[in-house]
């Protein structure tokens, strides 16, 4: 049984984690999770040490905020709020002025919140940092799912390190065999609230997607393992730049069979497949 992070963010890996689990190397000393979303590959690896880094600090400052409260405490606080402002799934002049009122003051937990109570659970941002997530109306609140998903992952984040900047910022110098880095960018084929490059972060382009692999080659020759997410083929559009890297540096591309239910509605009907691999140097 694996766990679940207490977020639904786009693109988590949380119906793949058995796949990449027994494609993981077995013995991690330092795992580096690049691009660590909503956590879920994080707290379901097994390393000595872990580092989790992402962008989003939005994100980041939440579980930095489960982390340095007790359990207890963060519950409580959740079930505060959720009193304090009357939230519910029908309500939804308690959850816009709450919003309202969290762009003002952007306190970690109050986000978490607001992400509970938000349509489709989404973390969506305007330019200016300011959540703008609808209202999940008769669908969206801190469940009881929720609340023993996050009971278990405030647990399993304890001793991880983490950070909030460019991947190309993160301190890899210091990693040598028995390490791994795992890497699950925006993907450069589809488009998202997370890198559609409007919603306060910087867009995801090949450019990216260069700098990426240049990073990863240089860990493959200090004898670093490393897996590496993305998709090569959607809606009919090829990303040939990532299957000819992989094949010029003799790296194994590993096909992934799976349906992605929970994605925009707007996506469901799609004419054509989407292929997602994860290539790894081991």
């Amino acid at each position: 049984m694996y766990h679940k992070a207490p977020f639904n963010y786009i693109g988590n890996k949380h119906r793949i984690i058995g796949f990449l689990e027994a494609l993981f190397p077995k013995d991690i000393s330092t795992f580096v999770d690049l691009f660590c979303g909503g956590g879920d590959v994080l707290i379901n690896i097994r390393a000595a040490t872990k580092i989790a880094n992402d962008v989003n600090y939005h994100l980041i400052e939440i579980m930095e905020e489960f982390q340095r409260l007790d359990v207890d405490d963060v519950l409580c606080q959740i079930q505060s709020r959720i009193h304090e402002w009357g939230l519910n799934k029908t309500d939804a002049e308690a959850f816009y002025k709450f919003r309202s009122y969290y762009n003002k003051t952007r306190r970690p937990l109050d986000l978490y919140v607001l992400v509970c109570f938000g349509f489709n659970y989404q973390f969506r941002f305007n330019s200016r940092h300011e959540f703008n997530n609808p209202f999940g109306k008769n669908r969206s609140c801190f469940s009881e799912n929720m609340r023993k998903n996050l009971i278990s992952f405030v647990e399993l984040i304890r001793d991880v390190t983490f950070s909030k900047c460019d991947f190309r910022d993160v301190e890899l110098d210091n990693l040598k065999k028995g390490d791994f880095v795992y890497a699950d960018p925006p993907y450069t084929l589809t488009c998202g609230a997370y890198n559609d490059g409007k919603r306060g972060f910087k867009g995801w382009s090949l450019a990216d997607d260069t700098d990426l692999t240049a990073i990863l080659d240089r860990l493959n020759e200090k004898g670093v393992a490393f897996a590496f997410s993305d998709v090569i083929e959607h809606k009919g559009k090829i990303h040939p730049f990532l299957s000819d890297w992989a094949k010029d540096k003799n790296y194994n591309i590993h096909y992934l069979d799976v349906d992605y239910n929970n994605c925009n509605y707007q996506n469901r009907n799609c004419e054509h497949s989407t292929i997602e691999v994860v290539i790894t140097n081991y």
